[in-house]
């Protein structure tokens, strides 16, 4: 299984443990690490810049032969916080770092300055070839099978697509809950899977035991989309309570979003809201529960270690 990114990054296995808001943590990575993996954590997931500097110290104590670890930087204005953790990021180190929702261009300068590089998250073919123009070490291709916010492609039209058009390595995001989709997903022309849902239910997640109790009794099917969190479609398990609340966005935000001036606003005040929501969801399970998943959740049929989790996708 020696790919572009187990050069890239290093290690002995093309996986990417993906990085999940209130999800992913130092722990879940160190055990990624260990099992010859890659694991990345939301730069968001930490309050302050000194608990992002602190986990990225302890990230650097645990760092094991065969593994590697990232952050995740929301490069767009909702994040306010944005340059503060990419100096953080910078000045203390990492293997990689992912890019999200915006132009990753001031991400790339400081971080190659810093000798880290950088994988963009990307849906289509023309922010793709943007941001390899920009100088991305590779494409993190969120194709329709992702959890949380997904792309339009299915995996194999998605990751063609970009390997004929584009000169850099091409990582699939979604649709991964076992070795063989893996196989798939190589087999199409990837170097490498980025896995999230899947790692929802492991013993080292700090969420709720009835979250990843939820991705072990309900599978695929049970995975849909609603403009409720985010105001941008976002996938979801299909709990009572999602489906007493429905999925699409309220009348009053469709009129806000029809006009153009508010329409920016709109989206930040909802992006607040529905992150609030996410972490009550993630942290305190109510009967007002909303859980982010994938349909990967398909594979999930236990809460284990991170390794075991690992071993599943590589044998």
């Amino acid at each position: 299984m020696q790919t572009k990114l187990t050069e890239l990054l290093k290690i002995k296995y093309p996986i990417i443990q993906a990085p999940m808001f209130l999800v992913s943590n130092v722990a879940m990575v160190t055990e990624a690490m260990k099992a010859g993996i890659a694991g990345c954590i939301p730069a968001l997931n930490y309050r302050t810049l000194e608990e992002l500097s602190e986990a990225i110290k302890e990230l650097h104590a645990n760092k094991v032969e065969g593994g590697s670890f990232g952050f995740n930087l929301i490069v767009n204005k909702s994040n306010i916080k944005y340059k503060g953790q990419l100096e953080v990021l910078c000045k203390e180190g990492c293997d990689f770092i992912i890019t999200s929702l915006g132009s990753p261009e001031e991400t790339i300068k400081q971080a190659h300055k810093a000798g880290i590089k950088v994988f963009c998250d990307v849906t289509d073919l023309k922010f793709a070839k943007k941001v390899e123009g920009l100088g991305a070490d590779a494409l993190i291709a969120v194709n329709n099978e992702a959890g949380g916010h997904r792309g339009n492609l299915s995996p194999e039209e998605l990751i063609k697509q970009l390997n004929e058009n584009c000169n850099i390595p091409v990582i699939s995001a979604g649709g991964v809950g076992c070795k063989a989709d893996i196989d798939e997903m190589l087999s199409y022309g990837a170097e490498g899977v980025s896995v999230g849902s899947p790692f929802i239910a492991s013993t080292e997640a700090n969420v709720t035991e009835e979250y990843k109790q939820a991705c072990v009794d309900y599978g695929a099917d049970d995975i849909i989309m609603t403009e409720r969190i985010s105001g941008t479609p976002c996938t979801v398990i299909n709990t009572p309570y999602v489906q007493k609340i429905g999925t699409k966005a309220t009348w009053i935000e469709n009129l806000l979003n029809k006009n153009r001036k508010l329409k920016k606003w709109v989206k930040m005040v909802r992006f607040s809201i529905g992150m609030k929501a996410t972490e009550k969801a993630a942290k305190k399970a109510t009967y007002k529960t909303v859980w982010v998943a994938g349909p990967s959740i398909e594979h999930t049929k236990a809460i284990l270690p991170v390794k075991d989790i690992v071993a599943k996708l590589i044998t």
